[in-house]
């Protein structure tokens, strides 16, 4: 079960830093990159030619694919590629900019497509991997304030949900890891970046503050064990709610959804008109 490869994006701090702790303490070997590869250099200095620095921002395709192939032809093969790196964005749909909008999409969204569709050729040739996609539980249920995070999220479960359907008969393996609220530096300058504020927003911004500054926080060492269990698992599951605060959340929102849905389904059901059928082009 062990002497897996790991390739993991943003593993200079939080959940990537430990996981990539955790795997090589138990003797696996890890990828570690980071925009500065200055700050995952320590890793190999601990456990030496197991782990590989890499400097990789993930918004430049060229670098990706780069950084893949090179981790590939140090190690031999990939096992396990976790698509961690990504920020979030803090302002309502009203204050964003496009092109912050477009940023953090080109970070949380497309920097991680362009991980994926790197190392697909590789996964398919060898037959096997698992792909972990680090998404939140802001991924399944959106707040105000935060819309565009959350928007990156979707999509990001949305590109994971299809590609697990699209992998599963070359050997590949995908898991979503929904993360709820953990004490990491992810409320830090260097993960969270702030929109200019309109006054008309200004209480709202206030009361999300102090419900944030009161919220109960995990302890992000605690997530290693579980990580470590979701990959040497033979059937991992699609979806994975990392700590104890998702899956309420999930219930209820989903609950709320199907009444919502069922209280409109009349005049759903009137919408669909008379049956026919239409033939398709074959793709």
């Amino acid at each position: 079960m062990t002497d897996k490869v790991w390739f993991i994006t943003g593993a200079s701090r939080g959940f990537g830093r430990i996981w990539a702790e955790a795997a090589l303490a138990r003797g696996d070997r890890v990828a570690t990159t980071a925009r500065d590869a200055a700050s995952v250099a320590d890793l190999a200095e601990r456990f030496g030619d197991a782990a590989l620095p890499l400097a990789l921002d993930v918004t430049s395709a060229g670098q990706v694919r780069q950084a893949v192939a090179q981790a590939h032809a140090h190690f031999g093969k990939l096992d396990v590629v976790v698509n961690n790196a990504g920020y979030t964005l803090v302002g309502t749909v009203e204050e964003a900019s496009e092109a912050e909008v477009r940023a953090i999409f080109d970070t949380n969204l497309f920097g991680a497509l362009a991980v994926i569709q790197a190392v697909l050729p590789l996964l398919r040739a060898q037959g096997s991997g698992h792909i972990l996609g680090v998404s939140s539980g802001m991924g399944v249920v959106a707040m105000p304030i935060a819309g565009f995070y959350c928007a990156s999220k979707w999509a990001f479960e949305a590109l994971h949900e299809s590609l697990a359907q699209e992998v599963r008969g070359f050997g590949i393996k995908v898991t979503l890891l929904e993360p709820g609220a953990y004490a990491t530096d992810f409320s830090s300058p260097r993960s969270l970046r702030l929109t200019a504020g309109l006054d008309a927003y200004a209480k709202l911004r206030r009361e999300m503050s102090g419900r944030l500054s009161s919220a109960q926080r995990g302890d992000p060492q605690a997530t290693a064990d579980a990580i470590l269990r979701i990959i040497d698992a033979e059937d991992p599951p699609l979806r994975f709610a990392v700590g104890n605060t998702v899956l309420p959340m999930a219930r209820a929102a989903y609950a709320d959804r199907i009444a919502t849905w069922a209280s409109w389904a009349e005049v759903s059901d009137a919408a669909q008109g008379e049956p026919r059928t239409l033939a398709i082009t074959a793709f």
